[in-house]
Protein backbone atom coordinates (compact mmCIF):
# COMPACT_ATOMS: atom_id res chain seq x y z
CA UNK A 1 0.00 0.00 0.00
CA UNK A 2 2.79 2.32 1.16
CA UNK A 3 4.35 1.77 -2.46
CA UNK A 4 1.28 2.25 -4.12
CA UNK A 5 0.73 5.88 -2.22
CA UNK A 6 4.86 6.38 -3.10
CA UNK A 7 4.15 6.28 -6.74
CA UNK A 8 0.61 8.24 -6.78
CA UNK A 9 2.40 11.01 -4.98
CA UNK A 10 4.95 11.24 -7.39
CA UNK A 11 2.72 10.95 -9.99
CA UNK A 12 0.23 13.91 -8.55
CA UNK A 13 3.52 16.14 -7.93
CA UNK A 14 4.43 15.49 -11.87
CA UNK A 15 1.07 16.72 -12.79
CA UNK A 16 1.25 19.89 -10.63
CA UNK A 17 4.33 20.98 -11.23
CA UNK A 18 4.00 20.65 -14.83
CA UNK A 19 0.89 22.90 -14.31
CA UNK A 20 2.32 25.33 -11.92
CA UNK A 21 5.29 25.83 -14.44
CA UNK A 22 3.22 26.77 -17.30
CA UNK A 23 0.05 28.75 -15.62
CA UNK A 24 2.51 30.96 -13.37
CA UNK A 25 4.83 31.98 -16.11
CA UNK A 26 2.23 32.50 -18.28
CA UNK A 27 0.31 34.92 -15.60
CA UNK A 28 3.31 37.21 -15.12
CA UNK A 29 3.95 37.22 -19.06
CA UNK A 30 0.26 37.83 -19.95
CA UNK A 31 -0.44 41.48 -20.71
CA UNK A 32 -3.45 43.35 -19.34
CA UNK A 33 -4.97 46.44 -18.31
CA UNK A 34 -5.02 47.53 -14.85
CA UNK A 35 -2.27 46.35 -11.91
CA UNK A 36 -1.09 43.04 -11.98
CA UNK A 37 -1.38 40.73 -9.19
CA UNK A 38 0.59 40.56 -6.42
CA UNK A 39 2.56 37.37 -5.51
CA UNK A 40 2.77 38.08 -2.09
CA UNK A 41 -0.73 38.18 -1.75
CA UNK A 42 -0.82 34.49 -3.41
CA UNK A 43 1.31 33.10 -1.33
CA UNK A 44 -1.05 33.85 1.39
CA UNK A 45 -4.05 33.06 -0.58
CA UNK A 46 -2.29 29.36 -0.93
CA UNK A 47 -1.86 28.53 2.33
CA UNK A 48 -5.20 29.56 3.88
CA UNK A 49 -6.26 27.47 1.24
CA UNK A 50 -3.94 24.21 2.01
CA UNK A 51 -5.04 25.12 5.85
CA UNK A 52 -8.47 24.75 4.90
CA UNK A 53 -8.06 21.36 2.47
CA UNK A 54 -6.34 19.75 5.53
CA UNK A 55 -9.00 20.24 7.83
CA UNK A 56 -11.27 18.88 5.81
CA UNK A 57 -9.00 15.83 5.23
CA UNK A 58 -8.32 15.34 9.47
CA UNK A 59 -12.09 15.88 9.44
CA UNK A 60 -12.65 12.71 6.77
CA UNK A 61 -10.12 10.69 8.95
CA UNK A 62 -12.03 10.92 12.14
CA UNK A 63 -15.35 9.89 10.47
CA UNK A 64 -16.62 13.24 9.37
CA UNK A 65 -17.61 14.39 13.11
CA UNK A 66 -17.19 18.28 14.12
CA UNK A 67 -16.45 17.11 17.46
CA UNK A 68 -13.94 14.60 17.22
CA UNK A 69 -12.13 16.88 14.65
CA UNK A 70 -12.48 19.64 17.94
CA UNK A 71 -10.87 17.05 19.88
CA UNK A 72 -7.72 16.60 17.67
CA UNK A 73 -7.21 20.09 16.65
CA UNK A 74 -6.96 20.81 20.24
CA UNK A 75 -4.71 17.95 21.35
CA UNK A 76 -2.39 17.81 18.78
CA UNK A 77 -2.27 21.79 18.04
CA UNK A 78 -3.34 23.72 20.90
CA UNK A 79 -1.65 21.33 23.65
CA UNK A 80 1.51 20.65 21.97
CA UNK A 81 2.88 24.06 21.30
CA UNK A 82 6.48 22.98 21.53
CA UNK A 83 5.82 20.93 18.62
CA UNK A 84 3.80 23.32 16.78
CA UNK A 85 6.87 25.78 17.31
CA UNK A 86 8.98 23.75 15.38
CA UNK A 87 7.35 24.11 11.91
CA UNK A 88 7.97 27.68 13.00
CA UNK A 89 11.09 27.42 11.25
CA UNK A 90 10.44 25.74 8.04
CA UNK A 91 7.83 27.64 7.32
CA UNK A 92 9.21 30.67 7.19
CA UNK A 93 11.87 29.31 5.13
CA UNK A 94 9.15 28.34 2.71
CA UNK A 95 7.33 31.74 2.48
CA UNK A 96 10.75 33.12 1.74
CA UNK A 97 11.11 30.21 -0.77
CA UNK A 98 7.95 30.94 -2.81
CA UNK A 99 7.83 35.06 -2.88
CA UNK A 100 11.72 34.25 -4.13
CA UNK A 101 10.41 31.58 -6.95
CA UNK A 102 8.07 34.80 -8.34
CA UNK A 103 10.97 37.21 -7.96
CA UNK A 104 13.05 34.84 -10.17
CA UNK A 105 10.23 34.27 -12.35
CA UNK A 106 9.65 38.19 -12.90
CA UNK A 107 13.62 38.57 -14.44
CA UNK A 108 14.60 35.87 -15.68
CA UNK A 109 14.09 33.88 -18.66
CA UNK A 110 12.52 30.35 -18.14
CA UNK A 111 15.10 28.03 -19.11
CA UNK A 112 17.65 30.07 -16.85
CA UNK A 113 15.36 30.22 -14.22
CA UNK A 114 14.11 26.21 -14.55
CA UNK A 115 18.09 24.97 -14.94
CA UNK A 116 19.41 27.62 -11.91
CA UNK A 117 16.16 25.79 -9.60
CA UNK A 118 17.26 22.40 -10.35
CA UNK A 119 20.21 23.08 -8.25
CA UNK A 120 17.97 22.43 -4.78
CA UNK A 121 18.43 18.54 -6.03
CA UNK A 122 21.66 18.54 -4.83
CA UNK A 123 21.09 21.07 -1.63
CA UNK A 124 18.92 18.66 -0.59
CA UNK A 125 20.90 15.74 -1.22
CA UNK A 126 23.87 17.67 1.16
CA UNK A 127 21.41 18.59 3.42
CA UNK A 128 20.11 15.09 3.45
CA UNK A 129 23.57 13.52 4.91
CA UNK A 130 24.31 15.83 6.92
CA UNK A 131 20.90 16.53 9.04
CA UNK A 132 19.32 12.41 8.56
CA UNK A 133 22.47 10.85 8.45
CA UNK A 134 21.08 9.32 4.96
CA UNK A 135 23.71 7.18 3.41
CA UNK A 136 23.85 7.66 -0.57
CA UNK A 137 25.35 5.11 -2.36
CA UNK A 138 27.98 5.27 -5.11
CA UNK A 139 25.00 5.20 -8.08
CA UNK A 140 23.03 7.67 -6.20
CA UNK A 141 25.81 10.18 -6.33
CA UNK A 142 26.30 9.31 -9.56
CA UNK A 143 22.51 9.58 -10.88
CA UNK A 144 22.48 13.11 -9.17
CA UNK A 145 25.50 14.10 -11.17
CA UNK A 146 23.67 12.54 -13.89
CA UNK A 147 20.40 14.15 -13.38
CA UNK A 148 21.96 17.59 -13.26
CA UNK A 149 23.66 17.39 -16.47
CA UNK A 150 20.23 15.88 -18.34
CA UNK A 151 18.64 19.01 -16.95
CA UNK A 152 21.02 21.38 -18.21
CA UNK A 153 20.77 20.08 -21.59
CA UNK A 154 16.78 19.57 -22.16
CA UNK A 155 16.99 23.49 -20.18
CA UNK A 156 19.53 24.76 -22.61
CA UNK A 157 18.82 28.08 -24.07
CA UNK A 158 18.19 28.40 -28.06
CA UNK A 159 19.23 31.14 -29.94
CA UNK A 160 16.32 33.00 -29.74
CA UNK A 161 16.23 32.61 -25.76
CA UNK A 162 19.54 33.99 -25.98
CA UNK A 163 18.54 36.92 -27.85
CA UNK A 164 15.53 37.61 -25.47
CA UNK A 165 18.22 37.26 -22.47
CA UNK A 166 20.26 40.26 -23.88
CA UNK A 167 17.02 42.30 -23.40
CA UNK A 168 17.15 42.26 -19.89
CA UNK A 169 19.24 44.29 -18.01
CA UNK A 170 22.33 42.71 -16.21
CA UNK A 171 20.66 44.02 -12.90
CA UNK A 172 17.48 42.43 -13.04
CA UNK A 173 19.26 38.96 -14.04
CA UNK A 174 21.35 39.69 -10.98
CA UNK A 175 18.33 39.87 -8.53
CA UNK A 176 16.86 37.02 -10.46
CA UNK A 177 19.81 34.83 -10.44
CA UNK A 178 20.32 35.99 -6.05
CA UNK A 179 16.55 34.76 -5.71
CA UNK A 180 16.77 31.41 -7.42
CA UNK A 181 19.97 30.26 -5.59
CA UNK A 182 18.79 31.33 -2.27
CA UNK A 183 15.49 29.80 -3.29
CA UNK A 184 17.82 26.94 -4.11
CA UNK A 185 19.52 26.45 -0.25
CA UNK A 186 16.12 27.11 1.71
CA UNK A 187 14.60 24.50 -0.60
CA UNK A 188 16.77 21.48 0.62
CA UNK A 189 16.81 22.91 4.36
CA UNK A 190 13.47 23.53 4.97
CA UNK A 191 12.45 20.27 3.29
CA UNK A 192 15.24 18.50 4.39
CA UNK A 193 14.05 19.75 8.35
CA UNK A 194 10.05 19.10 7.38
CA UNK A 195 11.26 15.30 6.65
CA UNK A 196 12.91 15.03 9.58
CA UNK A 197 9.94 16.26 11.64
CA UNK A 198 7.36 14.22 10.24
CA UNK A 199 9.73 10.81 10.72
CA UNK A 200 10.40 11.54 14.04
CA UNK A 201 6.78 12.12 15.08
CA UNK A 202 3.31 10.03 15.18
CA UNK A 203 1.46 12.96 14.08
CA UNK A 204 -0.82 13.09 10.92
CA UNK A 205 0.80 14.85 7.63
CA UNK A 206 -2.10 16.71 7.74
CA UNK A 207 -1.95 18.07 10.95
CA UNK A 208 1.51 19.43 10.36
CA UNK A 209 0.74 21.18 7.23
CA UNK A 210 -1.76 23.02 9.46
CA UNK A 211 0.63 24.07 11.68
CA UNK A 212 2.90 25.09 8.93
CA UNK A 213 0.24 26.61 7.11
CA UNK A 214 -0.56 28.85 10.53
CA UNK A 215 3.37 30.19 10.55
CA UNK A 216 3.08 30.93 6.58
CA UNK A 217 0.05 32.55 6.64
CA UNK A 218 1.38 34.88 9.14
CA UNK A 219 4.89 35.50 7.38
CA UNK A 220 3.32 35.87 4.25
CA UNK A 221 1.03 38.74 5.72
CA UNK A 222 3.89 40.25 7.14
CA UNK A 223 5.59 40.08 3.76
CA UNK A 224 2.52 41.66 2.28
CA UNK A 225 2.73 44.91 4.97
CA UNK A 226 6.27 45.46 4.59
CA UNK A 227 6.69 44.59 0.82
CA UNK A 228 3.45 45.62 -1.00
CA UNK A 229 1.25 47.52 1.82
CA UNK A 230 0.91 50.83 0.12
CA UNK A 231 -0.43 49.11 -3.14
CA UNK A 232 -2.84 47.15 -0.88
CA UNK A 233 -4.15 49.91 0.57
CA UNK A 234 -4.53 51.28 -2.74
CA UNK A 235 -5.92 49.18 -5.05
CA UNK A 236 -7.02 46.01 -2.59
CA UNK A 237 -5.28 42.61 -1.86
CA UNK A 238 -7.10 41.34 -4.48
CA UNK A 239 -6.07 43.42 -6.84
CA UNK A 240 -5.55 41.84 -10.41
CA UNK A 241 -6.85 38.57 -9.51
CA UNK A 242 -8.55 36.72 -12.49
CA UNK A 243 -9.48 33.06 -12.78
CA UNK A 244 -5.80 32.25 -13.83
CA UNK A 245 -4.81 33.76 -10.86
CA UNK A 246 -6.79 31.56 -8.91
CA UNK A 247 -5.62 28.37 -10.69
CA UNK A 248 -2.26 29.56 -10.22
CA UNK A 249 -2.57 29.98 -6.31
CA UNK A 250 -4.86 26.44 -6.12
CA UNK A 251 -2.14 24.63 -7.87
CA UNK A 252 0.59 26.20 -5.05
CA UNK A 253 -1.70 24.66 -2.64
CA UNK A 254 -2.07 21.50 -3.93
CA UNK A 255 1.57 21.45 -3.89
CA UNK A 256 2.27 21.73 -0.45
CA UNK A 257 -0.05 18.50 -0.03
CA UNK A 258 1.58 16.58 -2.86
CA UNK A 259 5.29 17.35 -1.50
CA UNK A 260 4.14 16.49 1.69
CA UNK A 261 3.06 13.45 1.08
CA UNK A 262 6.32 12.64 -1.09
CA UNK A 263 8.45 12.97 1.87
CA UNK A 264 6.03 10.92 4.27
CA UNK A 265 5.92 8.08 1.77
CA UNK A 266 9.37 8.40 -0.63
CA UNK A 267 11.96 11.06 0.39
CA UNK A 268 13.00 15.08 -0.70
CA UNK A 269 15.68 13.18 -3.50
CA UNK A 270 12.67 11.54 -5.08
CA UNK A 271 10.91 14.77 -4.75
CA UNK A 272 13.58 16.46 -7.21
CA UNK A 273 13.72 13.88 -9.56
CA UNK A 274 9.53 14.09 -10.11
CA UNK A 275 9.97 17.94 -10.60
CA UNK A 276 12.63 17.29 -13.14
CA UNK A 277 10.67 15.18 -14.85
CA UNK A 278 7.84 17.27 -14.86
CA UNK A 279 10.22 20.15 -16.61
CA UNK A 280 10.49 18.27 -19.49
CA UNK A 281 6.81 17.67 -19.52
CA UNK A 282 6.45 21.52 -19.46
CA UNK A 283 8.41 21.95 -22.60
CA UNK A 284 6.79 19.18 -24.36
CA UNK A 285 3.35 20.63 -23.61
CA UNK A 286 5.32 24.52 -24.38
CA UNK A 287 6.21 22.98 -28.03
CA UNK A 288 2.96 21.62 -29.22
CA UNK A 289 0.42 23.70 -27.01
CA UNK A 290 1.93 26.72 -26.34
CA UNK A 291 4.48 26.42 -29.41
CA UNK A 292 7.03 28.73 -27.98
CA UNK A 293 9.73 26.25 -27.76
CA UNK A 294 11.61 24.34 -30.99
CA UNK A 295 13.29 21.09 -29.12
CA UNK A 296 16.57 20.00 -30.33
CA UNK A 297 18.87 17.01 -30.57
CA UNK A 298 20.30 18.53 -27.35
CA UNK A 299 17.24 18.82 -25.21
CA UNK A 300 16.49 14.68 -26.89
CA UNK A 301 19.82 14.18 -24.81
CA UNK A 302 19.19 15.91 -21.76
CA UNK A 303 15.84 14.11 -21.75
CA UNK A 304 17.66 10.68 -21.85
CA UNK A 305 19.98 11.65 -19.57
CA UNK A 306 17.18 12.41 -16.71
CA UNK A 307 15.28 9.44 -17.51
CA UNK A 308 18.37 7.19 -17.20
CA UNK A 309 19.14 9.27 -13.50
CA UNK A 310 15.69 8.56 -12.47
CA UNK A 311 16.45 4.43 -13.04
CA UNK A 312 19.89 4.74 -11.46
CA UNK A 313 18.50 6.36 -8.47
CA UNK A 314 16.31 3.61 -7.78
CA UNK A 315 18.51 0.86 -8.21
CA UNK A 316 19.70 -1.76 -5.74
CA UNK A 317 22.41 -4.15 -7.00
CA UNK A 318 22.30 -7.09 -5.27
CA UNK A 319 25.21 -8.34 -2.83
CA UNK A 320 27.16 -11.17 -4.08
CA UNK A 321 27.60 -14.41 -2.36
CA UNK A 322 24.08 -15.63 -2.43
CA UNK A 323 24.46 -18.46 -5.05
CA UNK A 324 22.49 -20.89 -4.33
CA UNK A 325 24.19 -24.16 -3.49
CA UNK A 326 24.28 -27.52 -5.86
Amino acid sequence: MSANLKYLSLGILVFQTTSLVLTMRYSRTLKEEGPRYLSSTAVVIAELLKIMACILLVYKDNKCSLRALNRVLHDEILNKPMETLKLAIPSGIYTLQNNLLYVALSNLDAATYQVTYQLKILTTALFSVSMLSKKLGVYQWLSLLILMTGVAFVQWPSDSQELDSKELSAGSQFVGLMAVLTACFSSGFAGVYFEKILKETKQSVWIRNIQLGFFGSIFGLMAVYIYDGELVSKNGFFQGYNQLTWIVVALQALGGLVVAAVIKYADNILKGFATSLSIILSTLISYFWLQDFVPTSVFFLGAILVITATFLYGYDPKPAGNLTKA
